[in-house]
């Protein structure tokens, strides 16, 4: 992140910079008003649901390819605002390959949500098979193809279009169990046939439905929640009342984004995230 106020903020990808509107920044940009007006891209927002339009104020590829770490992805301006990856998600997917590699054999990783892949992949290279969850068929094969850019194709990945709460709820009727699992789920979505997701009436029945798919030695639960009235305590008691009977500790926070002209930080999610001992 370059610089943000005004409810925007401006980034770069690559050798791209984007504009996208951020409520949080309601202070004034530190730069001046000719360093965002080298900007490629601007996204102008409709609505509170992240309807809008890009406007591209430079010559700006489909898309274009970046790298974290040895993982790379595709990045483009799709219709919302969202570009195909979270950065400061990363912080989540060291622990999550710290959380795999740390034990000797492979283990079964449930990916809720996953949108592109990259907590998957992390995951994957770290030594699990991992089963990716996404209602959106665009995304799952747009991680598919995240998969096939690293390198990665000879990985233990299923990549599956499906609903999540109706998937892990399968998962238990089938007797399948994971060591680990991610949950990313959003505010509000819509699953492949229609299925309405609200994060306050489904989260807990989501987490109920999780707890019974642990296998009798998990090793790491990592939720995070996006624009939510909510608090880090909120999702540290659910995760912690959730893995209550396992050795392990939880812990909880917010994820922020770090800016590069003058130190701010913008808090981008709340998070808490358990692991056993």
């Amino acid at each position: 992140m370059i610089d943000s106020g005004n409810g925007r903020k401006l980034e770069r990808f690559g050798k791209y910079l984007l504009i996208r509107p951020e409520a949080e920044a309601i202070w004034k940009p530190a730069l001046p008003e000719t360093e965002w007006q080298s900007a490629h891209a601007s996204f102008h927002s409709t609505s509170e649901t992240h309807g809008g339009h890009w406007d591209h104020l430079k010559k700006i590829p489909e898309s274009w390819n970046m790298n974290y770490k040895d993982i790379k992805f595709l990045v483009q301006t799709t219709a919302s605002r969202h570009i195909g990856v979270f950065p400061e998600q990363s912080t989540h997917w060291d622990w999550i390959e710290n959380q795999t590699a740390r034990i000797d054999k492979p283990i079964k990783v449930l990916n809720l949500f996953g949108y592109t892949g990259l907590a998957t992949l992390s995951a994957a290279k770290a030594g699990a098979h991992v089963t990716h969850i996404d209602a959106s068929r665009k995304a799952v094969n747009w991680a598919r193809e995240n998969q096939a850019l690293s390198g990665l194709a000879e990985l233990p990945i299923r990549w599956l279009v499906d609903d999540a709460l109706k998937f892990v709820q399968k998962e238990g009727r089938r007797n399948s169990t994971y060591q680990g699992i991610i949950l990313d789920p959003p505010k509000f979505g819509r699953g492949p046939k229609g299925e309405v997701w609200e994060f306050y009436k489904l989260l807990p029945r989501l987490l109920q439905a999780c707890k019974n798919i642990l296998s009798n030695q998990p090793r790491f639960i990592v939720l995070t929640a996006y624009a939510v009235k909510a608090s880090s305590l909120t999702m540290y008691h659910a995760l912690d009342e959730l893995m209550q009977g396992w050795p392990g500790s939880t812990t909880a926070g917010e994820i922020i984004l770090a800016e590069k002209s003058a130190g701010r930080s913008l808090s981008t999610s709340i998070f808490a995230r358990w692991s056993s001992d």
